[in-house]
C-alpha cells in the first residue's frame, strides 16, 4: 500500500480516527506520519524500562536522591546511574554492590524482593544430582519445602501459602 500523503513510499503506519461514528482511516509511510507529529518505531524510547526506573528514582525518597549513583560496582565498574539509564546491571556482583537500592525497587516492581521459580543449573549439576539416584520429582520437593522454611522464618506469608499450594500439587 503506498503513502497516502505523498505516493511515493509504502505505508507502514495505519491510523484509524473514530469521530461521531464516521471512521476515517490514513495509511502514511514514516517520514510523512513523523512530519504530522505521529510517534513510529525509531522514535521511541530505546530503554523504556531505564525511563522507568529513572521516574522511580525521582520521587524515591532522600536515600535515593543522588547520594550513591555514581559509587561503582567494585567487579565490573558499573554504576547506579548506569542501570537507571539502561536498565541492566553490568554483571552478577552488581546484585551484591547495590543491594540496598535494589532491594526496595524490587519490592516496589514485584512486591518480593526473593526469587522464587526456576533457578539455572549447569548441566554438569544435574547429571550429578541424577547420579545420586533421588528422583527430580523429590528434588524439586525438597527445594520448595526449603524455600517454604526461609520464607516462614522472613514472615513472608504470601510467599509461604504459594510455596505450600506448589508442595501439595507435587505430593
Amino acid at each position: 500500500m503506498v503513502c497516502e500523503n505523498c505516493s511515493e513510499r509504502e505505508a507502514v503506519i495505519h491510523l484509524t480516527q473514530i469521530v461521531n461514528n464516521n471512521v476515517t482511516t490514513m495509511h502514511l509511510c514514516e517520514s510523512c506520519a513523523a512530519e504530522k507529529g505521529v510517534e513510529t518505531g525509531a522514535s521511541v524510547a530505546k530503554f523504556p524500562l531505564g525511563d522507568f526506573l529513572a521516574t522511580l528514582g525521582k520521587g524515591g525518597g532522600a536515600e535515593q536522591a543522588e547520594g550513591g549513583l555514581d559509587v561503582p560496582c567494585r567487579f565490573c565498574g558499573a554504576t547506579l546511574r548506569d542501570f537507571r539509564q539502561t536498565g541492566r546491571l553490568g554483571c552478577a556482583r552488581c546484585y551484591e554492590s547495590f543491594g540496598a537500592h535494589l532491594r526496595d525497587l524490587l519490592r516496589r516492581l514485584h512486591g518480593s524482593a526473593t526469587h522464587v521459580g526456576e533457578q539455572y543449573r549447569p548441566a554438569h549439576v544435574l547429571a550429578l544430582a541424577a547420579a545420586d539416584g533421588e528422583p527430580p520429582r523429590e528434588r524439586e520437593l525438597g527445594e520448595l519445602r526449603h524455600q517454604l522454611k526461609r520464607a516462614v522464618d522472613m514472615e513472608n506469608f504470601e510467599l509461604a501459602a504459594e510455596l505450600r499450594d506448589r508442595i501439595r500439587v507435587l505430593e
